[in-house]
């Protein structure tokens, strides 16, 4: 009995690492319009080569292999240009879009169903060893160029702007964005991913808020009640009222023709 379990173990694990990499080449085609065919993923996807030499090479890690699995991370990162320590954690149905300069680091732990941009670091902030990269839950998407640093937790289904740098713990259902990351009002960002992507996976970058655009709102509309309350005290005309234009920001009908951004900011 014994020795049939111990034929059967790498014959099952060969079994799993498959079944992992189908699923891997699979969610290309549900979140990359530009895929065409599994011969142009498997020779082009810069990203799909990574993850690919990552599961090989963490299986080697695990497995007390460490020079085979670094020299094999190595190798990968020359010719895709995406730096995986063998050490990381990757669950299922990973996807890096464009696949060039991502970073992610050794104590690094990722969810399933997860989605990073080009640029994206995945980096510690400390020398010692230990936990010392992110974790990121399952649906997360990490837009470009975006740093996540530290050993913090990205909650589920959290939306990290592109460009951001975040540094603290984040919930679930949350957008992120600025430098450093701002957590901001999502009500909008659920409601399109709920009726447009009933996969779960939102990649509407361009509906993020914008939560320095929203501050300055608010100043401006403080402004303008103080002036209605000093004209009131002067017996003066009340000032014009500027209800139903944009004062959100001067990007005036660019920014106006996106309705349910201005409405989610005010």
């Amino acid at each position: 009995m014994s020795e049939a379990m111990t034929m059967t173990a790498p014959a099952l694990a060969v079994s799993g690492l498959w079944a992992t990499l189908k699923e891997d080449l699979a969610c290309v085609f549900q979140r990359d319009p530009a895929a065409r065919s599994t011969l142009e993923v498997l020779t082009t996807y810069p990203g799909v080569h990574a993850i690919l030499a990552h599961r090989l090479a963490h299986r080697l890690w695990q497995n007390g292999w460490r020079y085979p699995a670094r020299f094999l991370s190595f190798v990968s990162r020359t010719l895709s240009n995406v730096d995986i320590h063998p050490g990381a954690t990757i669950g299922h149905r990973f996807f890096i879009d464009h696949g060039a300069g991502v970073v992610i680091g050794e104590t690094a732990e990722i969810g399933d169903d997860v989605t990073l941009y080009h640029g994206v670091t995945l980096g510690g902030t400390s020398w010692n060893k230990g936990k010392r990269h992110p974790t990121l839950a399952d649906g997360v998407v990490v837009g470009a160029g975006a740093k996540i640093l530290g050993p913090i937790s990205i909650g589920e289904r959290v939306r990290v702007g592109a460009n951001s740098v975040v540094v603290k713990d984040v919930p679930a259902d949350r957008t992120v964005v600025g430098v450093p990351g701002r957590i901001v009002d999502t009500r909008l960002g659920s409601a399109r991913q709920r009726s447009d992507n009933p996969g779960g996976i939102s990649l509407d970058h361009n509906v993020l808020p914008d939560p320095v655009a929203k501050s300055i709102a608010c100043l401006i509309e403080r402004i303008e009640t103080l002036e209605k309350e000093l004209a009131e005290l002067r017996h003066e005309p009340a000032p014009a009222d500027h209800a139903g234009e944009c004062r959100t920001c001067s990007a005036g009908d660019l920014c106006c023709e996106a309705t349910e951004m201005h409405e989610a900011m005010h």
